[in-house]
């Protein structure tokens, strides 16, 4: 009878401790089938006792299914108590003919409240004719092939474009595609872009493929790396091949007769790849450049304004003049001003902001001049021309700012008008009229030997007191450049600062309704933290790595899964058209809490 007891009591605390969960459903299916191929469709909630509806397998053939499996796990870590509870229903379905084919979300009705997964997006495609490719692990090893994208393994460099006017972006992306296990690239070696100026983008590690149908085989796919190119000369310019040299699982010794392969060993084995020549055609900028080209080539505005409308003669007034857009801004002249020859004009300070992704490099440069009034008046800075090339109408385009007016006021400390000699240095803002003083009359002052302050008695706890504070100061300064050189440290620190700015840039592509952006950014913002707070190098950063180390964080496998979960939803939902603001948001939302409760837990 106690034990009966003891045993009501303890379920009572395990389950009042239990928090009510939201219910989640995740999606496990593949893109891309052949026509014949058999395979499955799950859906896992994280919750039972629903009611759990299916959606129609139009285009396919279902042999089997539902198949229901269940799991829970109860976790008590520090007091907290932590449940998961998980069913999955499995459908095995057949593909019938070559297309692609949208399958609607499944639902589950829990407590009179109906839920609803995503939609599936499967493409069929046929079986090649005279498809006879044999096993790539059989070529010797360190072969180099350039031949036509073929076989089991190859990499192409594809260009966003082949043909371009000079200066304007172009993004190429070195791309992987392979039918056989690989474990890794070792090392990748890029040509010198010669005729171009080169800028890698940001590309998330190659932690998996993503099956894609490639001539009507099926091929896992990845981008290794993407390059921003601006190209500097005219004509036809052959970008070499890229190697890449992969590590590929080649088995040893022959399979057993008895158990097959499931004994059987494997090793990695270095192959070496090459893409083709790339050509791309460079077009020159028409005839009839104007005198105050600038060198940009895109698509920018402009914008100037003065600090002050009203200024003491000699003082400084600043002028700012922003160039905002797309293209190559990087390279952009700075502005002619013609201005009164009583206007002394120093060089500008620039200020660059960009932003280098696909779709090439956006941002804003200002340039800031310091004018300087050498006589007192009214004076009129002209408005300004500034000349771009739009390769979208293929025309010289002009933008011109307003004119501004200002009025240097005589001081009365000013005894007559100034005079501008040349070849004064510009360094610094020298006041003219100032630069003489006369000899000071007025008798100096001795000061009694008893009144300095190293004849007072106090004076050696004060030198004591001192040498004290710069002996503490010098420590703590080391102790400052020791932390700061332990970059790891230093990275972990930084990693919510980090990841913060990151969402704060998937917001802004939210709000603006720029999902595909937005999911890119959100996902930089989740690897980019897990490789900073948990310290693992970007070489190195794989699902497998970051579920692994949580663990030895001790972290609640209900928070793994989440992450899993926000990181496929983000996957598939930069290839799915259909996806919704709200889903969008949230991811975002999902992807807020997690780091945020992460950074609580590690600190």
């Amino acid at each position: 009878m106690k034990n009966k007891i003891l045993a009501f009591i303890i379920i009572i605390l395990l389950t009042s401790g239990l928090k009510a969960q939201e219910v989640v459903i995740k999606t496990e299916y593949p893109r891309v089938v052949s026509v014949g191929e058999q395979f499955t469709i799950s859906w896992t909630i994280n919750t039972g006792g629903g009611e759990f509806t299916a959606p129609p397998f139009t285009g396919f053939y279902k042999l089997m299914g539902p198949h229901t499996s269940y799991s829970s796990s109860t976790q008590i870590i520090n007091g907290k108590i932590s449940q998961e509870t998980s069913y999955t229903y499995t459908y095995y379905l057949q593909s019938i003919e070559p297309g692609k084919y949208v399958i609607g979300p499944a639902s589950i009705k829990v407590k009179g409240k109906e839920y609803q997964s995503d939609s599936i997006y499967i493409e069929v495609v046929g079986t090649p004719s005279g498809q006879n490719a044999r096993r790539e692990t059989e070529k010797p090893e360190k072969e180099v092939s350039t031949a036509e994208p073929s076989g089991d393994l190859f990499v192409r460099l594809i260009p966003g474009r082949t043909e371009l006017y000079a200066g304007e972006p172009m993004v190429v992306s070195l791309k992987i595609y392979s039918r056989i296990n690989i474990s890794g690239l070792q090392e990748i070696k890029y040509p010198d872009f010669s005729g171009f100026i080169r800028e890698d983008l940001e590309t998330p590690p190659l932690t998996s493929l993503e099956r894609e149908n490639v001539k009507g085989v099926i091929y896992g796919t990845g981008i290794i790396q993407q390059i921003l190119l601006f190209p500097q000369i005219t004509g036809e310019i052959t970008i070499n091949p890229v190697e890449v040299t992969a590590l590929i699982q080649q088995r040893i010794g022959e399979p057993d007769p008895f158990f097959g392969d499931f004994f059987a060993r494997y090793t990695n084995v270095p192959r070496v790849l090459a893409t083709l020549p790339v050509k791309i055609k460079v077009k020159p900028l028409p005839e009839g450049k104007p005198d105050d080209f600038s060198g940009v080539v895109g698509k920018i505005s402009v914008s100037a304004s003065i600090n002050k409308d009203t200024v003491n003669v000699n003082d400084a007034i600043n002028l700012k003049i922003t160039l905002s857009g797309s293209g190559n801004l990087k390279f952009a002249s700075a502005p002619l001003l013609n201005l009164s020859p009583d206007i002394e004009i120093y060089d500008p300070k620039i200020i660059d902001n960009f932003t280098s992704t696909a779709s090439g490099t956006t941002g804003k440069k200002t340039f800031e001049y310091v004018l300087i009034p050498r006589h007192h008046g009214d004076f009129i800075l002209p408005s300004i021309t500034y000349s771009y090339f739009n390769p979208a109408s293929k025309q010289y385009e002009k933008l011109t700012t307003k004119e501004f007016r200002f009025h240097a006021v005589r001081t009365t400390d000013q005894a007559g008008p100034a005079t501008v000699f040349s070849g004064v240095s510009r360094e610094e803002v020298k006041y003219l009229g100032k630069d003489i003083r006369f000899i000071n009359s007025v008798h100096g002052t001795i000061i009694r030997p008893d009144k300095l302050l190293i004849s007072k008695r106090g004076f050696p706890y004060i030198y004591l007191l001192g040498l004290t504070l710069f002996l503490i100061v010098i420590f703590v300064r080391r102790e400052q450049v020791r932390r700061s050189a332990d970059l790891v440290r230093v990275r972990n620190r930084k990693a919510g600062k980090v990841a913060s700015r990151r969402l704060s840039s998937a917001s802004k592509c939210l709000k603006t309704d720029n999902t595909d952006k937005f999911y890119e950014e959100l996902l930089k913002a989740l690897w980019g933290y897990l490789s900073d707070k948990l310290a693992i190098p970007q070489s190195q950063l794989t699902r497998n790595v970051v579920v692994e180390k949580l663990k030895e964080k001790e972290i609640s496998t209900e928070q793994i899964e989440k992450l899993l979960e926000i990181i496929d939803r983000c996957e598939f939902a930069r290839f799915a058209p259909a996806s919704q603001p709200a889903e969008a948001e949230n991811l975002y939302n999902s992807a807020v809490k997690f780091i945020r409760d992460l950074e609580n837990k590690l600190g």
